[in-house]
């Protein structure tokens, strides 16, 4: 029967939007990703896809009303909950090589060889929890349906609690760093763009973490509590806020990170350009796009992005 899973008929026309709104962006990503080998990136484009399948599970819930399938059901509960958590083990890496551009390892609360690992480790454990205690919950037995929500839940808490010690890490560092700034940083100042880059850091764990509060509430009251029986809100607090995580990660591309670590392509917004490693080459960092100076060449790019040259000893004005 209907209730079985479902408190109402899963809508057909907003699954599909956000089955279209994530292929699109994920696309995206994918591209991105290869264009540019920012391989920490692979877990996070993983996620979109988990979003595309978690709605596809919706969209066919919606085709099978009143006769649900536990099927569909599982396929989109256990998707749509463990991909935020993806989202956030490239969110932990990025902060480190954030770090690593600045050389600010000292500042930060957690050395740089433990921070990814660390953090990490929350995730997995949180995503295995919350992915097992979602399948357990599906149930038909009302005992083992409970046991399932209970380790749904304690996944859910180590996320927050994880997610929410990252954010204060990530403050601290921002704070210190600008107290008291590396010798990196002093000396390129105008051609490390850390804080564009933690600045999306921040606006993307804000959302993570509403999402995050939001799943946690939900599961609390439990399968027939109001947030679960009202379809809105897995559309305005998940589907919204992880579709929008990805759109701000596409514009400010981490690629760019670890061109200036490394050398090499980076996106600018849509703007496929390169870089020189920061020391290499002067490099400087403009609102709407880029200077970044290499040995023997000037050009310009569109869309806000340019690049001027200089060769040593010599400054192109």
């Amino acid at each position: 029967m209907a209730e079985k899973y479902y408190d109402y008929t899963p809508s057909l026309t907003a699954a599909i939007i956000f089955i279209a709104l994530f292929v699109l962006i994920s696309a995206t990503h994918t591209y991105q990703l290869l264009r540019t080998r920012t391989y920490f990136f692979i877990p996070f484009v993983i996620g979109g896809i988990f979003e595309i399948i978690g709605y596809a599970g919706r969209a066919i819930s919606s085709k099978e009303a009143p006769n649900f399938t536990l099927g569909a059901y599982i396929i989109q509960a256990l998707f749509l909950l463990v991909a935020p958590a993806l989202f956030a083990a490239s969110i932990y890496m990025e902060l480190g090589r954030i770090i690593l551009l600045v050389d600010g390892e000292n500042l930060s609360v957690i050395r740089k060889k433990w921070l990814t690992k660390f953090f990490v480790i929350g995730d997995v454990t949180s995503f295995l929890l919350q992915g097992g205690g979602g399948g357990i919950s599906a149930s038909n037995s009302t005992s083992t349906r409970n046991l399932g929500q209970k380790i749904l839940l304690v996944g859910l808490f180590i996320q927050i609690a994880f997610f929410g010690f990252f954010i204060v890490v990530a403050f601290i560092f921002h704070r210190r760093l600008n107290k008291t700034p590396t010798q990196k940083l002093l000396q390129h100042s105008a051609s490390l763009p850390w804080l564009k880059h933690l600045t999306t850091l921040y606006a993307a764990s804000a959302m993570i973490m509403v999402r995050s509060i939001f799943r946690t509430i939900e599961y609390i009251q439990g399968r027939h509590g109001f947030l679960l029986r009202h379809e809105i809100f897995i559309y305005l607090l998940d589907a919204v806020l992880m579709f929008l995580v990805m759109v701000t990660f596409a514009w400010v591309h981490p690629s760019e990170l670890q061109a200036l670590l490394t050398g090499g392509p980076f996106f600018a917004g849509w703007n496929h350009t390169h870089a020189d490693k920061v020391g290499d080459a002067i490099e400087s960092v403009e609102p709407m796009g880029y200077d970044v100076e290499m040995l023997g060449e000037t050009s310009t790019f569109t869309g806000g992005a340019k690049r001027d040259v200089e060769t040593p000893g010599s400054r192109t004005s």
